[in-house]
């Protein structure tokens, strides 16, 4: 279920993110879908700036890009403290990220091959993913109507996927379903990203303005199924904004909402939503399209990253170890 990617002579399988020739490799993914862009990185303070300005994105991903630099700061024999502070201030909601310098911190504190581990951190998530794709995949009836948000494929988690795992298992498992994928404003990840995934596997889907969602919801959707960056110990959840307005819309219409996410996006030191640190973005994200402003001048934008959903509007998590319900949250462990 690797990652199919176009090219000219035919389909590649390909990673978000590797390890290669002493580098740090990953899918440019500003650049989609307009063209796929490799870009390369030798040290972990220019890793850490790739998760900032969002070269990659998606917990999972980001997690596996900071071991990565983790495993530079420790081939260059650099303070691997400093080295995990740096990485650390990348991004403040994705806990994958804290997870995966604690991870490196404590193989490399071991003596572990810097390479090795870093490999083993990324593999694992593959692995996860594609369990969560084994659980999943049985909510997507044959005919089924699937409503996503941001992106939560591939690209945002090495490999596989998290939301778009499910997704991926069931078309291939034979069943054939339509996918809503939401545009997801201000940076269009469903529209430039999700739906660039889908579309390299020929799975029937359609972008949808996010403001539709609770539109085509009341129409008939038969499941929602969202990535996570963080979820909290009492099961609230942050993720890309525009979250939390689908399942709000997913109670009111009686539709599913399920969240998928491997265990390394659960923070058990995170007590509920109200603890999350919300990223705020540059405002022109907001007023701005590819460069030009768009926006009357002198009127700001307010620019949230993430929101938070309350558990108690959360179906399932499909996770590795199956779904599980809010209340059985606590039984996961990384």
């Amino acid at each position: 279920m690797s990652l199919k990617v176009r090219t000219d002579s035919g389909f590649a399988d390909m990673r978000a993110v590797w390890f290669e020739g002493g580098r740090l490799m990953m899918i440019d993914q500003r650049e989609l879908p307009r063209r796929v862009a490799v870009a390369g990185f030798s040290d972990h303070a220019s890793a850490a700036e790739a998760i900032r300005n969002m070269t990659t994105r998606g917990a999972p991903s980001i997690g596996a890009a900071a071991a990565y630099a983790m495993c530079l700061a420790a081939l260059s024999g650099s303070d691997l403290r400093e080295a995990a502070a740096c990485v650390r201030s990348a991004r403040p909601t994705a806990n994958d990220l804290f997870y995966a310098v604690d991870f490196m911190l404590g193989e490399l504190d071991g003596g572990a091959d810097p390479v090795e581990a870093a490999d083993r951190y990324a593999d694992g998530i593959v692995e996860k993913c594609a369990k969560i794709g084994e659980h999943g995949a049985h909510l997507i009836r044959d005919g089924a109507k699937v409503m996503t948000h941001c992106n939560a494929g591939a690209l945002a988690t090495v490999d596989v996927g998290t939301a778009l795992s499910p997704i991926r298992r069931a078309w291939a498992e034979g069943r054939r379903f339509s996918v809503y994928v939401s545009e997801t404003r201000p940076r269009l990840q469903g529209m430039q990203l999700t739906a660039w995934e889908l579309g390299q596997e020929g799975i029937d889907h359609a972008i949808i303005p996010d403001g539709a969602s609770a539109h085509f919801m009341s129409k008939g959707v038969d499941l929602v199924i969202v990535g996570a960056d963080r979820i909290a110990a009492n099961g609230d959840f942050a993720n890309k904004i525009g979250t939390l307005d689908k399942a709000i819309a997913a109670r009111r219409f009686g539709v599913p909402f399920y969240v998928a996410a491997p265990a390394s996006t659960f923070d058990p030191a995170t007590a509920s939503g109200e603890d999350i640190e919300i990223e705020h973005r540059s405002e022109a994200e907001v007023t701005e399209i590819l460069g030009e402003r768009i926006a009357p001048e002198g009127s700001p934008a307010l620019n949230p990253a993430f929101d938070v959903t309350p558990a108690e509007l959360v179906t399932g998590f499909i996770t590795e170890a199956g779904v599980l319900k809010p209340a059985e949250i606590g039984r996961l462990r990384a």
